[in-house]
């Protein structure tokens, strides 16, 4: 009989009835839980109370993922502690509270003044209000793609979105662990397109919904089996592959929510089979947060510096 290497028990056996709901939960954890988001933010926003309804949803969504982590657990080397959850929480705290909002207004004001559209002008006002919420999750995934793309192949960009990368494993604490830099750039590329497509408040507050659960529900250790749901969001199964040290692998799967860039420019990747455990990335990042926050400012002085120097012996040569 195995027993566990750390605990030097026997595993316990698993009855069949408790086998056949785990398999039903892997097929059907992901689609259950964003609909119970979903359906929860929008009895806020029917009742007046958008903010409170978002809020209930992420926390348990947030709460149900971590329990589901430890029951249904993907990766187990994942659940071992890797002195990160002070930082994971610190980058999440500060993307998520003001320095986001900064961003934001600050990106349509600036929209505002170059441009002066009218405020649903080219918005469908009419349609469904699910159809509007689809629609402005694909407008806006187009700029949050090519900021996640350019993240990955623009190299002064890279610094500050391999903080994010830097994770050596995967959980729902993690989720949030971005640069403000990097967070900035995805804002600037994807909020102005709905701005100026006239989308209306709601579907700003749709968009930022939708985007914060499907974050929690990608970065999750928990066993998922999404099947042909693949090819339409992003899900645990496809972004783990995202995550691989390996360049043609990470250099993938670069959608927020919906897969339809993926698809289109080439860079969906889903392999048959099982995503590397040993994830991060082969530069240096400090453990510190505030090192974090310094780090890509760090690494862009030192590109500068050898490209002075590289310049300078150029120079020299051909004297």
């Amino acid at each position: 009989m195995s027993v566990d290497q750390k605990t030097g028990a026997a595993p316990r056996m698993e009855t069949p009835a408790m086998m056949r709901l785990k398999s039903v939960i892997t097929w059907t954890s992901w689609p259950a839980l964003m609909t119970l988001c979903i359906a929860i933010t929008a009895y806020g926003m029917a009742n007046d109370a958008p903010i409170l309804g978002f809020n209930g949803a992420y926390i348990l969504l947030g709460v149900s993922l971590l329990l589901l982590e430890r029951w249904m657990t993907h990766e187990p080397l994942w659940l071992e502690n890797d002195g990160q959850t002070f930082a994971n929480i610190a980058h999440t705290l500060l993307n998520k509270g003001l320095v986001q909002a900064a961003a934001a207004v600050t990106t349509l004001f600036v929209v505002v003044q170059a441009v002066d559209p009218q405020p649903g002008a080219l918005w469908p006002t009419d349609w469904p209000m699910w159809a509007q919420v689809i629609l402005g999750l694909v407008i806006a995934e187009f700029g949050f793609y090519w900021a996640h793309r350019l993240a990955h192949e623009v190299p002064w960009l890279w610094p500050f979105h391999s903080v994010h990368h830097s994770v050596t494993r995967l959980w729902v604490i993690n989720t949030g662990r971005f640069h403000f830099v990097d967070t900035f750039l995805s804002i600037a590329l994807s909020q102005p397109l709905l701005f100026l497509a006239g989308a209306p408040v709601e579907i700003f507050m749709w968009v930022g919904g939708i985007t914060a659960f499907s974050g929690l529900l990608t970065h999750t250790n928990v066993v998922m089996k999404n099947g042909y749901l693949n090819y339409i969001f992003n899900t645990p199964e496809l972004h783990r592959w995202h995550h691989s040290k390996i360049v043609s692998e990470g250099n993938s799967n670069y959608g927020e929510v919906l897969m339809i860039y993926d698809v289109l420019f080439g860079t969906w990747l889903l392999p048959d089979r099982r995503p590397p455990a040993d994830i991060g990335i082969r530069e240096e990042m400090p453990a510190a947060f505030s090192g974090q926050l310094a780090q890509p400012f760090r690494v862009l002085k030192a590109m500068r510096q050898a490209r002075a120097v590289a310049i300078s012996s150029s120079d020299r040569g051909g004297d």
